[in-house]
């Protein structure tokens, strides 16, 4: 005899459990339920199995193959465009089916006499009968009615309460003859208890109902699901453990080390390759999968651990359930009735509380307390992607491994035989990194152009010329200098969208990267002309006249981050005096300090050397700091605000693009030459976005950034800037410091404050509700406007810390140091009352 395996089914109700595994492959006591179907099937010599499939048909059929290591041969029938149905399925493999056969679901767990079933079903010459058992609670299946002949008579799927009568229930089991099929229409969605068993009944077919003695589970929801494994666990039905009994009620895998097994209460089950750290406490009920870390001092009550699972030191799980491959970290809790989907990570000292259900692939912050279910966002901004590209320590986080993978994911989105210009920084972990990426892209079929060592401002340029999709920069983080920062950039050059991120991390986390065979496996090539293709560029936008006839001495101060710099060359084509310090990689970091002092030094020079200005540069060629020829730095609001009234003077009636937390001197500055000011949020790739998409745009960015010039590239460039200023304060007849004596007055403050990442979106709210809805702008953060002037606070949370940002801005110094005070008290107050009521809690 043959049997249907019915194993389409995507188990909405298991959700997250079953967002990315279908519900038959979901386990019990470590294995598919499907696989326990099986080995039912097994012990009563039902051999060939037919399984229907369609919600992540992959899964099943990668897991069972031919069904040769289980002892039974597979056949699989997979509905590719809609689901068909229970019946419409079975129809769908009516060709395989040409005797009795057995239908049976893939989802549910049972130890029901099959043998007996289908020896009733021949006694009773039945053309359908339902397998049948007795339960306490009949409104979620089909109810059935039987004469004492046990003919069904009656059956009414999924009663209300005012329609139970009988506890006897449809399993979703059934002992089919071929000709029943014949009642049902080709390639039409139909279902056994709604049309084929009423149109039999109707018809008179003789049709049975036989009602099983022994366990059965339909594991439809959570709770069942939790049910089903206990019941495994205390034996309840009769299921094939997967591993050696090693005392009473304990049953432990291979290559698995346990500190302490006196520690353990029966019944538990811990899978192969586990380590259990010292002083783990394992009550009853505990199923532990395979290749599962468990740190010292954690307390495991009952929980459901799934494959490849970390939990850490001091751990408390109470009676929930921790999906593949998730991390739960030291001194978490995570509570009764909980589900944390797989690759998630729980972070040190967070609670996930009861019943509350995280779906796959998140991240809950430290000491964060999640009460409601976490379906869509993240509660924490430490994802793959962090505000800019993906950053983390350099050869921690950030290794030759991890560096492959993340190359083989992002080329995984891309077309086989794409191209992908390649660049970094000169240093020596960037080349590491760079290398690996390398090798990442070309295992999954894409050509690398290969840039070498080539500031960024240079990748950006040529990128639009090279026939590539993207490209990929590697550098130190300009303000960790512990970091590594990748960034990805479209076609355009501009760092890539969101929605590409998300794909790059979903290939990533799912692994689901292809493998390209010998002879397609990616080529490298070294573009020479990328240095000559930017110059080029860089020169047609500039009036070289009058560089050359400025006579200009610039002082530039690379702080020990780059060697053969493009510009010093550039600026002599020019005519122009360039001194250059510290163009060397003498020091792998320089410190926040040791940078204020060599500002200080360069200032000293500038006047010295009686030169025009000088300049700071940092971030591989994007961010600058001025030094005026007093030996003054200019750097922040100011430079911003100088950079948009000198480029406005030379392009009046312009656009200049800032971020929300810019000072109210650009609006002052841009009322003076009839101009546009565009504010975006303070990400760096929406001010590329915004540069580049409205027209007239003459300057983007800030002094904390760097500066757009959208007709050489859409990212930030402090070489051309410098060659620009030249060229500006030439034409204006100006000097840095008469240009910075012009600049509107504005009191422009700012003070950051802690606040934890679950307070975040609450505070917000706070803000949000607290004032008039005139007289707030939502662009990014919480910006409150003080009405018929340019006076302003903006609540600003950080994107990559635990921090808020207060900015003040007003031409009244009093306003702004009380506005700065006054909401300073508000967020900590809150802040303060957050944590509180978190406490309170636990």
């Amino acid at each position: 005899m043959r049997a249907v395996l019915m194993a389409g089914g995507s188990g909405t109700r298991l959700r997250p459990l079953t967002c990315d595994l279908p519900k038959p492959m979901v386990p019990i006591l470590n294995r598919p339920i499907a696989e326990h179907i099986i080995n039912l099937l097994k012990r009563h010599h039902i051999t060939e199995i037919v399984a229907t499939l369609h919600y992540l048909p992959d899964a099943l059929r990668d897991y069972f193959q031919d069904g040769k290591d289980f002892g039974v041969q597979m056949t699989y029938s997979v509905e590719e465009e809609q689901p068909l149905g229970t019946a419409g399925c079975v129809k769908n493999t009516s060709e395989l089916l040409n005797q009795t056969f057995l239908v049976i679901s893939g989802d549910s767990i049972t130890d029901f006499d099959l043998t007996a079933a289908i020896e009733f079903h021949k006694q009773k010459k039945s053309k359908a009968t339902l397998i049948l058992t007795r339960v306490p609670n009949p409104i979620d299946f089909g109810v059935v009615i039987t004469d004492e002949e046990q003919r069904i008579t009656r059956f009414l799927e999924k009663p209300s309460t005012s329609e139970i009568f009988s506890d006897t229930v449809n399993t979703g089991a059934y002992i089919l003859e071929p000709e029943v099929l014949e009642y049902l229409p080709e390639n039409t969605e139909s279902d056994f208890s709604k049309d084929l068993f009423p149109l039999l009944l109707a018809k008179g077919e003789p049709m049975y109902g036989y009602v099983a003695q022994g366990y059965w589970c339909d594991v439809g929801h959570l709770d069942a699901y939790r049910e089903a494994q206990y019941d495994a666990l205390e034996q309840k039905v009769k299921l094939d453990f997967p591993y050696a009994q090693v005392a009473p009620g304990i049953w432990v895998g291979q290559n698995t080390h346990i500190a302490n097994l006196k520690n353990i209460q029966a019944p538990a089950v811990i899978g192969d390759n586990c380590r259990i750290g010292a002083r783990v406490q394992i009550e009853a009920g505990t199923v532990v999968g395979d290749n599962v870390t468990i740190g010292a001092d954690a307390t495991l009550k009952r929980p459901i651990i799934w494959n490849g699972a970390i939990i850490g030191e001091e751990a408390e799980l109470a009676a929930c359930v921790i999906a593949r491959g998730t991390r739960v970290d030291r001194r978490a809790h995570v509570l009764e009735a909980a589900v944390v989907g797989s690759l998630s990570t729980v972070g040190e000292e967070a609670k996930i509380s009861t019943g509350v259900r995280v779906w796959p692939s998140k991240k809950i912050e430290s000491g964060a307390t999640l009460n409601i279910n976490l379906i869509w966002g993240h509660t924490a901004q430490r994802n793959l992607f962090g505000q800019r590209g993906v950053q983390g320590l350099a050869n921690i986080d950030i290794t030759p491994e991890f560096a492959v993978k993340l190359g083989a994911a992002y080329g995984s989105t891309l077309k086989p035989g794409s191209q992908v210009s390649v660049s970094r920084d000169q240093r020596n972990v960037s080349r590491m990194v760079t290398r690996s990426l390398i090798a990442g892209l070309m295992s999954v079929g894409v050509d690398v152009q290969n840039l070498d060592a080539t500031a960024i401002p240079i990748s950006r340029t040529v990128i639009p010329t090279m026939s590539v999709v993207g490209g990929i920069h590697v550098r130190v983080h300009p303000h960790r200098p512990d970091y590594i920062l990748i960034e990805f950039m479209d076609g355009k050059g501009i760092n890539i969208s969101k929605a590409l991120e998300k794909k790059i991390e979903g290939a990533y986390f799912k692994e689901d990267m292809r493998r390209s065979q010998i002879h397609e496996i990616g080529d490298v090539a070294y573009p020479t002309q990328a240095v000559d293709d930017y110059c080029t560029a860089f020169e047609q936008l500039l009036q070289i006249d009058t560089i050359r006839h400025s006579r200009a001495k610039v002082v530039i101060d690379y702080v020990y981050a780059v060697s053969g710099a493009v510009l010093p060359q550039m600026l002599d084509k020019f005519g122009a005096d360039a001194v250059v310090l510290n163009a060397s990689l003498n020091k792998t970091a320089v410190s926040t300090i040791e940078r204020e002092d060599l500002l200080n030094q360069l200032g000293h020079v500038v006047e010295a050397l009686k030169a025009t200005f000088g300049v700071q540069v940092s971030a591989n060629g994007e961010q600058l700091i001025l030094v005026d020829e007093s030996g003054m730095p200019i750097r922040g609001e100011m430079l911003t605000a100088m950079m948009v009234d000198m480029v406005l003077t030379s392009h009046p009636r312009g656009s200049v693009v800032v971020p929300v937390h810019a000072s109210s001197a650009v609006e002052q500055i841009a009322r003076r030459h009839d101009a546009k000011v565009i504010r975006t949020k303070v990400n760096p790739t929406a001010l590329m976005e915004a540069s580049q998409k409205n027209p007239n745009v003459v300057l983007g960015g800030s002094g904390e950034t760097g500066f757009i010039f959208p007709q050489l590239h859409p990212g930030f460039d402090s070489m051309f800037c410098i060659a620009k200023l030249i060229e500006m304060l030439t034409i204006q007849e100006r000097s840095l410091v008469s240009a910075r004596s012009e600049l509107p007055r504005v009191i422009y403050k700012s003070y950051t404050i802690r606040c934890p990442w679950r307070v975040k979106g609450a505070l917000m709210r706070y803000l949000v509700d607290t004032h008039p809805v005139e007289n707030l702008d939502l662009k990014d953060g919480v910006k409150i406007y003080q009405p018929y002037s340019d006076n302003w606070v903006l609540v600003l949370p950080d994107a990559s810390e635990p921090v808020v940002h207060l900015y003040a801005n007003s031409s009244d110094r009093d306003w702004v140091e009380e506005s700065l005070r006054d909401y300073r008290q508000r967020v900590q107050a809150f802040v303060v009352r957050e944590q509180e009521q978190a406490m309170a809690e636990v």
